[in-house]
């Protein structure tokens, strides 16, 4: 008798559960604005706030297992950022705020390389600066003590990219007031960042030596998309096997029109050829030359 009871709890238990999971089962993805409904029916529905950094795809079985949807929206995320992007870039532009969106692996050299450049210019132009990282805020601190420039750290909460309502929300943090150069250090790695638009008027990443001289050819999108790519840690070349030139052809082959110049952030060799870039390019982004 008391087995047969058991079983019929459980039977009422497993039941509820069916009916609780039928209704839908809520997601938050964790980016404080994301919100994912899968259900178990006909239909899957997305909502997102504007903030639409998760490239994702979903997969909604229903109960009875006859059916399998498969609903991308990867296309439509990359859409909405886009637009968000070019938007943020025209925001800027009416401010006078260059945007320097700079990438990399992590541990190669980013946070040295912008203390070297940053004090290479600051006498010439006013230059804030956003640290992104998944937690911690050690890179804002040492760039404010290194460089004595406005810093401010973004905690990207597991994200391994900024899009471009990530980067408003950073530069709403900074007082933009008399800004010649607004600075974002992207989340160390070489594949998220590269596809999304964060709102740069020009794009740069850091290779270091020790990486390899290959890195253009197992990254191809990182590469395409980046106006000027440093070399970093170029001292210790003979001691890694790291070819320059081929490096070099690699980068062309992907990106013809990207800008190459190797740099030592630790000696601060080549840092005066970046900052003269950065210059350069300051002015024709305001005299609208895209040359």
């Amino acid at each position: 008798m008391l087995a047969l009871k058991l079983w019929v709890i459980i039977k009422i238990i497993v039941y509820r559960l069916f009916l609780v999971f039928k209704k839908g089962l809520l997601f938050f993805i964790g980016n404080y604005h994301k919100l994912i409904i899968l259900t178990t029916s006909n239909k899957c529905n997305v909502l997102t706030s504007s903030s639409n950094y998760v490239k994702i795809i979903i997969t909604v079985w229903r109960i009875n297992m006859d059916e399998v949807r498969i609903i991308e929206i990867k296309k439509s995320i990359f859409d909405d950022n886009d637009k968000d992007a070019n938007r943020l870039r025209e925001e800027l532009k009416k401010k006078g705020v260059f945007l320097l969106n700079l990438m990399s692996s992590p541990g190669s050299g980013k946070t040295t390389t912008l203390i070297r450049t940053i004090n290479a210019l600051k006498d010439k132009i006013k230059i804030a600066v956003m640290e992104a990282d998944i937690d911690s805020d050690v890179d804002a601190i040492k760039i404010k003590e290194a460089t004595g420039v406005q810093s401010i750290q973004l905690h990207t909460g597991g994200m391994c990219h900024l899009d471009a309502e990530m980067t408003r929300q950073g530069l709403n943090g900074l007082d933009l007031n008399d800004v010649d150069l607004a600075i974002l250090e992207n989340v160390g790695n070489l594949v998220c960042p590269a596809e999304f638009d964060t709102g740069a008027s020009k794009n740069c990443m850091i290779l270091s030596v020790p990486e390899g001289h290959d890195k253009p050819l197992k990254y191809p999108l990182m590469f395409s998309i980046c106006d000027l790519v440093l070399i970093n840690k170029i001292d210790v070349a003979p001691y890694f096997d790291f070819d320059l030139d081929k490096c070099s052809q690699y980068i062309k082959m992907r990106n013809p029109n990207a800008e190459i110049i190797p740099i030592c952030a630790k000696t601060g060799e080549g840092v005066n050829k970046f900052a003269d870039w950065i210059i350069k390019n300051i002015a024709k982004w305001r005299n609208n030359d895209n040359a």
